[in-house]
């Protein structure tokens, strides 16, 4: 039986990748902290859980040598901008030393492959020359998370150059989908459904105007699965090639949960883009990927699953 090892498995996204491992026959192990993720994410049964954070060597170390996966898909991560604009230490801890521990782990266990969790959304910098942004155009992240995902980058290709180890990297656009994380200050679609929900005022950051590409949790899983034979060495975007403002999603969502009230507008969240879109042609022609959920249909799916758990 293959063997998969999933960082943050038991987040958003990573819950759903286990699922699809677990349904492909593999042995799956993960790595969480629990601090954003949930056990109530994962399978009740067949999961080996390592509790604890990325950037622990101590812990890595234990997962590797003892699930000793064939591949590894490292999602988990800091994912705020505005707390990596206020706690960039914080942020690079986990983001830059935590992916350098799993790349060394993943050297030292001689994993076939790992497929590594980017961003598209600030890959590209404030202003990029063209919309949708191919990977083409210059990276220039100015947040330090940005930075980091990056920076990440640049050591898979150091690890490909001084030790073979086979890499895919996907720079995803805006993901949305069940058990996203309401709380916090990421994934606006979950946060605007938890409180449209419960009838609870719905706050847009800045003037709403900022552009988005919102792609479905399930072709984020189908992308990564796809990477495990293809795309060795490259970085792909992963997303629709379509924009939306905050204030048209806010629309999209009030129509579909028949919320009432009008928003408010707060000020603008530290780093922060105004646009943001991604041209995923390279994904379509080395992965034989392109996103399959329209954003209605997903938007639907997604108020279901709040309906039943809000």
């Amino acid at each position: 039986m293959k063997r998969a090892l999933v960082t943050g498995g038991a987040g958003f996204i990573g819950s759903h990748l286990v699922d699809a491992l677990i349904e492909e026959e593999y042995d799956v192990a993960v790595i969480d902290d629990l601090s954003t993720g949930s056990l109530d994410n994962l399978p009740p049964k067949g999961i080996r859980l390592f509790k604890g954070s990325v950037s622990d060597a101590e812990l890595v170390r234990e997962a590797f040598s003892s699930h000793k996966p064939d591949y590894v898909f490292h999602l988990a991560a800091q994912i705020s901008v505005s707390r990596s604009v206020r706690e960039p230490a914080f942020d690079a801890d986990i983001n830059v030393v935590g992916s350098i521990r799993i790349m060394e782990a993943c050297v030292r266990e001689a994993v076939k492959k790992i497929i590594y969790t980017s961003s598209g959304g600030v890959m590209y910098g404030e202003n990029p020359p063209v919309l949708p942004t191919p990977e083409t155009s210059p990276c220039a992240p100015f947040s330090p998370y940005g930075i980091a995902k990056l920076t990440g980058e640049k050591y898979l290709a150091f690890f490909e150059k001084e030790h073979g180890l086979r890499w895919t990297s996907l720079r995803y656009a805006n993901v949305y989908g069940p058990r996203q994380n309401p709380h916090g200050e990421a994934g606006v679609v979950a946060i605007f459904l938890q409180k449209m929900l419960r009838g609870q005022p719905v706050t847009i950051n800045g003037d709403g105007e900022y552009i988005r590409d919102y792609v479905y949790v399930q072709d984020i899983v189908r992308a990564n699965l796809l990477a495990i034979d293809r795309a060795d060495g490259l970085a792909l975007n992963i997303g629709t090639g379509s924009g939306l403002s905050v204030n048209r999603l806010f629309g999209l969502l009030r129509d579909q949960t028949h919320y009432r009230q009008e928003a408010f507008h707060g000020p603008a969240r530290p780093g922060d883009l105004r646009k943001s879109v991604l041209d995923s042609s390279l994904a379509k022609t080395t992965l034989g990927w392109s996103p399959l959920m329209g954003l209605t249909e997903g938007i639907s799916e997604t108020v279901r699953y709040f309906e039943k758990t809000t």
